[in-house]
């Protein structure tokens, strides 16, 4: 029988509890009201809160039981994106945000998930773009609700 969760604890609020195991979410994952997760160790958590939530690296699920499950951010392929400058990395966010792009604005670089044709308009654009891989943490838009929004940025 799967656990269930009904309460998220923001990461650094759990005190020391120590979780019995963890779920590895994607950022397009962590978006989620009511879902059944799957652990690492191959068992399941129900997940059925009130209202959507953003789950952030290192939130917290509590179980009905008590006990606790870690989020953590999985890897996914990404672009770093480099400016020239300050100015630069305003207009490169301005131009992936005009395309509705979910995308990590940082202050020396931006992180989008890897798209030949958004990484040939970059370059076109005088960025810098390199493929890597790390969790992805991009900025909720301005119409996506007013639920648990917070993002770890390590």
């Amino acid at each position: 029988m799967p656990y269930r969760c009904t309460t998220i604890l923001p990461h650094g609020t759990g005190g020391d509890r120590t979780p019995i195991d963890v779920v590895v979410l994607a950022h397009d994952q962590r978006h989620v009201r009511r879902k059944l997760l799957h652990m690492k160790h191959d068992d399941v958590v129900m997940l059925d809160l009130k209202e959507p939530v953003q789950l952030g690296q290192g939130d917290l699920l509590l179980t009905e039981t008590g006990e606790t499950i870690e989020v953590i951010a999985a890897e996914e392929a990404l672009y770093e994106v480099t400016p020239k400058n300050r100015l630069h990395l305003v207009e490169l966010a301005w131009h992936l945000g005009n395309r509705h792009l979910p995308a990590q604005i940082e202050g020396e670089r931006i992180l989008i998930l890897r798209d030949h044709v958004i990484r040939d308009m970059l370059t076109g654009l005088g960025a810098g773009v390199r493929e890597i891989s790390e969790p992805f943490h991009p900025l909720r838009g301005a119409y996506h609700g007013n639920g648990h929004h917070h993002h770890g940025h390590g």
